[in-house]
């Protein structure tokens, strides 16, 4: 089993394979040159080297949506999808303008298109947000994806869809994905915060006494 949190040494990094786990990564040579196979693929070579230039390029200089543009641009990518959640519909409509400027074809789809209502999944009003599932539209991630397949853009961009939802959404894309940004509403949207405050302030809610409590069993599917 590979740990390459507990390897402290990460030999990989500095081109020193002396100073690794015994059970590295790295040293399973079957995986490693499939891997390299793989990125001779057109595609993934082309993504691999547009990712590889985009991080030289603006290395601690460009944010996030700098990168993703430039990124784009040096791909080749044209007709853009935006999965977003409307619960950042205004941000949605910045970077559809933003990318626009840059010369992009933006299709943007919402999270509730569809407007299928949640007793659809058969929860009932007690697990609705607001308390009335048959009135309350679902995210539907995976009509996102289909959608956007339909109108065939050349790559997606996800912003803010839930834990979850994101992950139907990027089961069901054809095109290729990266995420601008994603759900956290307790924090802003920075879900790295929690995780640098988790030996101080959120240590007992990452750590409680009882593990169970971080737990829900209000499913069928954790039984």
């Amino acid at each position: 089993m590979y740990n390459c949190t507990k390897c402290f040494q990460r030999g990989c990094t500095k081109q020193n394979m002396e100073k690794t786990l015994p059970e590295c990564p790295s040293k399973n040579a079957p995986i490693q040159e499939q891997a390299k196979a793989l990125y001779q693929e057109e595609e993934n070579h082309k993504i691999a080297v547009c990712a590889a230039l985009t991080e030289a390029g603006g290395y601690c200089k460009d944010t996030r949506l700098i990168e993703i543009i430039k990124f784009l641009h040096r791909g080749g990518y044209h007709k853009i999808g935006l999965a977003f959640c409307t619960g950042l519909f205004k941000e949605a409509q910045e970077v559809t303008n933003i990318l626009e400027y840059n010369g992009f074809e933006v299709v943007s789809i919402i999270c509730k298109n569809g407007a299928i209502t949640k007793d659809f999944l058969g929860l009932t009003d007690a697990q609705a947000v607001r308390g009335n599932c048959k009135t309350e539209s679902m995210c539907n991630p995976i009509g996102q994806a289909l959608l956007l397949n339909e109108a065939k853009t050349d790559f997606n961009l996800i912003l803010g869809l839930c834990v979850g939802h994101d992950t139907l959404f990027i089961k069901y894309s054809e095109a290729p994905i990266t995420a601008l940004a994603v759900k956290d509403r307790v924090t802003g949207h920075n879900p790295l915060a929690p995780v640098y405050l988790a030996q101080g302030y959120y240590k007992s809610k990452f750590y409680p006494e009882n593990p169970d409590d971080l737990n829900p069993k209000d499913t069928e599917y954790n039984q």
